[in-house]
């Protein structure tokens, strides 16, 4: 497959990794600019030279005074104007929000979503493709719909679940990019976060896996084409899936350090 241009990928520890979604955009034919901004590195003045850009999440607060928490949320501005594709995973959504003059925080109750929990699309986003029914979390904080965002799904706990802003911003509270072996290491690196009030046992994270990553990992595959390729999302009927008994009484955004 020839190559389609360079995607802007902007982790946030060392061994961080773009998952599928890196998988599945090299698949397609795109290069990956990896970025590590709080390693030092620099984010481009222009994407000129880019399709557009990934922003994923890491264990650090979108609200934390650190240098390149600041230096990435001003940088939002160079997508947003250029109207380059661009995608914010948990991290990067809640920089978009607060980039955009939304607010970041955590539930009064303390509660979390840490595991496998349901959404729903809106209208709007079930008129741009069918969305997974359960998505896997790992976060402390959520943000508020900021002013001129198109919600796309919702849940219980934290209502903003996706959004599009512009024709070209998106962002999502969940994780779809996570592999077999990254759930595997964050369950184990995650572990002491799972005694937080609406987390669920270790043992769930990895049996929802089962019953759940294949629409998951479907969805993210339309969902990186609507976005960097423009390619419509074939409408497909819902699979119907049974819930896992566990602890799941359902925000710092948060990716296991």
């Amino acid at each position: 497959m020839g190559n389609k241009g360079s995607i802007l990928v902007v982790l946030h520890q060392e061994h961080s990794s773009p998952g599928r979604v890196g998988q599945l955009l090299a698949a397609s034919g795109f290069h990956l600019d990896i970025r590590r901004p709080p390693l030092g590195d620099p984010l481009p003045e222009t994407l000129a030279a880019h399709r557009g850009a990934v922003v994923f999440g890491g264990p650090m607060s979108a609200n934390d005074p650190d240098e390149f928490v600041k230096r990435e949320t001003d940088w939002l501005a160079v997508p947003l104007a250029e109207d380059k594709p661009f995608l914010g995973i948990c991290l990067g959504a809640q920089m978009l929000v607060n980039h955009l003059g939304g607010h970041v925080g955590g539930r009064e109750d303390g509660g979390v979503e840490i595991g496998w929990y349901p959404i729903d699309a809106t209208q709007d986003g079930s008129a741009l493709m069918d969305w997974p029914q359960m998505v896997y979390q790992f976060h402390r904080e959520g943000f508020s719909l900021p002013s001129g965002a198109t919600l796309l799904a919702s849940a219980e706990a934290y209502p903003n679940q996706a959004f599009r802003y512009g024709r070209n911003a998106w962002g999502i509270q969940f994780h779809a990019e996570l592999t077999r072996v990254m759930m595997q290491r964050w369950v184990v690196k995650g572990a002491h976060r799972f005694v937080l009030p609406g987390a669920q046992a270790g043992r769930d994270h990895l049996s929802g896996r089962m019953l759940w990553d294949m629409q998951l990992r479907h969805w993210l595959g339309n969902f990186l084409g609507l976005i960097f390729e423009d390619r419509s999302p074939r409408q497909e009927p819902h699979t119907t899936v049974h819930t896992v008994a566990s602890s799941m009484p359902v925000r710092r955004g948060d990716e296991p350090s």
